[in-house]
């Protein structure tokens, strides 16, 4: 009985997350109605500061504000924003790239 409480709890503290939406960067041009988005998770690594992405397993290694721009075909990128929502062992990471 008690190993069932054991592992219950470690798969509640596996899956629960923590998510957070900060600006990135603005520019100049016009917002726009345009959105894009580039997604990575993260593996045993974290992303701070300046670095997008950091870590021992990143799953996207063209993720950034160009792929979202193509993504989303923005060619004017008014506002960048990057949402990180953290788990047990990862990260998921999405550049969120505003503009016309």
């Amino acid at each position: 009985m008690m190993k069932k409480y054991i592992y219950g709890s470690i798969i509640i503290g596996m899956m629960a997350s923590c998510s957070m939406t900060r600006p990135y960067a603005v520019t100049n041009n016009k917002l726009g109605s345009k959105t894009g988005v580039s997604k990575t998770n993260i593996i045993f690594g974290a992303s701070t500061g300046n670095a997008l992405s950091s870590g021992v397993f990143v799953t996207n290694k063209n993720f950034g504000v160009i792929e979202a721009a193509k993504n989303g075909k923005v060619s004017k990128i008014g506002a960048v924003d990057v949402k990180t929502t953290n788990f047990l062992l990862f990260q998921k990471v999405e550049v969120i790239v505003t503009g016309e």
